[in-house]
This record gives structure tokens, sequence and C-alpha cells, in this order.
């Protein structure tokens, strides 16, 4: 048995509990968790906004130690340090070997529609995202673990996960930053601020925070903000200002709400670029007119998981840490406990903090 949180059901709260994880089968991992963050695609899934069967262990952006092996697994060995990997690709689908867009993989999130676990009660589990971090250990696919390259502390190697690999792509692989542009960023938290430091890393002129909180400018400017501005009706006009009257060269909307994307594509110049990163409701409309669309020129586009194909880009951000270029331990505002989790989700909805990382 180990200890993990589960969302028993939609919606409902969440609950600190044992569970009974089996040993690794054919093409199976172990994995003792060192660390996991707490993303806001977790409270995503928590509260409907993303399908996730239930009862289920959320928690997918995560670090940690192989203990056992299932039959035929290669790729890895107990004792090995690992980053899990939420989105896995099957490689064969159309995504993956027709357009090289893994990232799209058609299979990525299959684990997740497929029990993995027990509750202390006998219950079926379900694995959030296909990885359940939210716990002191996890069995996923083979697939489902990226080796950690030497020279990166486990603990925070969690971030890479999720919040570092979809910030960096975003502005590598989306919007295309390059050296002497501006960038916009919207919303402050472990995605923006890896946004923010991709950026400085690629060279950006200036970079403009936008967030809700006050509070977290001093996050953004050391992360390398050069601006940063409290998000308002003003806030396009505010950055076009800043920006020389022209608008930032590309924008990334890390929120998933209709009027941040909005405000996100109104503050690029003709010609700009801007990325969806937030995940929105279904519901939520973004409007444009047909006029603006043709007279601006701009691009808005989405991003899954920073457009990242992991096994590429993974080697690339721990050569980034190494440097010091990039500092993850600069992205968590809170090292918690599993207990902290729900306390944790409450602050994400109350717009406050960066990453809260469970450390185990």
């Amino acid at each position: 048995m180990v200890r993990a949180v589960v969302l028993p059901a939609a919606q409902a709260p969440l609950e600190l509990g044992e569970i009974d994880l089996p040993e690794p089968g054919p093409g199976r991992v172990r994995v003792r968790l060192a660390a996991a963050g707490v993303c806001h695609s977790d409270l995503s899934l928590s509260n409907g906004t993303l399908r996730q069967p239930v009862p289920a262990v959320l928690g997918h952006e995560g670090a940690g130690t192989v203990t056992a092996v299932g039959e035929g697994v290669t790729a890895v060995a107990p004792g090995d340090e690992v980053v899990l990997n939420w989105a896995p690709s099957c490689g064969s689908c159309h995504f993956c070997a027709r357009l090289g867009e893994p990232w799209l993989c058609t299979e990525a999130n299959a684990a997740s529609g497929v029990p993995y676990a027990r509750s202390a009660d006998g219950r079926d589990l379900y694995p959030g995202l296909g990885t359940a971090a939210f716990a002191e250990e996890t069995v996923v696919a083979e697939r489902g673990v990226l080796p950690l390259p030497a020279g990166v502390p486990l603990t925070d190697a969690a971030l890479l996960g999720c919040a570092v690999l979809t910030g960096y792509g975003a502005v590598n692989h989306s919007v295309r930053l390059r050296e002497g542009e501006s960038l916009a960023v919207f919303g402050v938290g472990g995605v923006g601020l890896a946004v923010i430091q991709a950026a400085r890393i690629a060279g950006a002129e200036r970079i403009v925070a936008v967030d809700v909180s006050p509070g977290k400018e001093e996050l953004a400017r050391r992360a390398g903000a050069t601006d940063f501005l409290i998000a308002s009706d003003t806030t396009a006009k505010e950055i076009r200002k800043i920006t020389g009257g022209l608008g930032a060269d590309a924008a990334v909307e890390c929120v998933g709400r209709a009027e941040t994307i909005r405000a996100a594509w109104s503050s690029t110049r003709r010609g700009g670029r801007t990325s969806v990163v937030g995940i929105g409701g279904k519901d939520s409309q973004v409007s444009f007119s047909p006029l603006e669309i043709f007279h601006f020129a701009r691009t808005l586009s989405g991003c899954v998981y920073g457009n990242c194909d992991p096994v590429r880009d993974l080697p690339v951000l721990a050569e980034h840490v190494r440097s010091g270029r990039l500092d993850l331990g600069a992205l968590v505002t809170d090292r918690i406990g599993l207990a902290d989790v729900p306390a944790a989700f409450e602050a994400m909805l109350a717009g406050r903090g960066g990453r809260a990382l469970v450390v185990f």
C-alpha cells in the first residue's frame, strides 16, 4: 500500500488515503516519486474542465527513481532516475509517423482510461493523465518515463515533465521567438514563469509579464521579465505603449480565459504571433471581426505540451539547467507534502503563487 491523493468522484473534494499499487506487468515500470508539481491541468481534471475517469489519482508532473520493471522493459532499469511523461507518443499514428507531431499523438492519453491500481476499499483507480503522480509511487508504461539526464537535481526535475517543457516549447516551437524580439506573457504561474525564462534564454529584448496579482511581480522579474502589468481592460494598449506603439512581436497566454486570449492577441503587432497554452472551458467564446483578422494579419494558435517532443527537448533543457541559464528552483513558490495538495488547489483558484511542488 502507498499513500496517494484520490479524486473519489467528479468535482468532489480530494482525499488522502492508501491505495493498493500492483507490481509492474509486461512493458510497465514502477517509480518511487521524489517530487510532483501541482499543475492547473490537475485542477481542470478535478473540476470537470478536462475529462478524466474517476475515482482517480491525479498529478502528472513528476520525477523519481525506478524501483521495478516488468517483462520486456529495456529503456530503464531499477535505480534509474526518470521524469514522468504524461503524453507519451506511440510513434506510429498519423501525427507521429506521417506529420512528425508527437505532441498530437492519438494514443498519448490512452492510459488515463485504464485502471492501474485499487483503492483501500477495492475500487478500481484510474491514473490522472496516465501518470498518477500525487502518490508515493506509481506504475506507468515504459514510454511514460524519460531517463533524467545527468546533472539535473531529481526533485526539481519534476518541473521538466510539464511546466518547463510547455513553457520552453511555447516560446521555441509555437511562437518561435527570435533574438531581439518582444514577448508578452499572460499569467505568471508555473508555466508562465517557464515561458519568461525561455524567452530570456532565447534573447528577447522585452518581456512583458501580465497577471491579476501584484504579488507576482517579483517572481516575474526574477525569471527575466523586463516589465510587469496588472491585468486590466487597457492591458493591450499598455503593451503597445511599452513596445513603441507597435505591439509585442509575440504573446503566450497561460490562463485559458476568453478575455486573456483576446487581450494577448490584441497586444501583438501587425503580423504578430499568439500561442494559447492555457486550458479553458468548452462554452467560452473568443470573438474577432473578419476585418481585423485581415488587417492585422496576426496568427493565433493552440499549443499542446509546448509542441514538444520530450525525447528531443529534454536533453536541451538539461543543458540549460547545467549551464545555469535555466533555474528550475525559481519556478517553485511552495514545497509541500501530499496532504497539502487540496490547499494548493485553493491557492491556484485564488490566483496565488507560482508552482507548488510536492516533495516526498
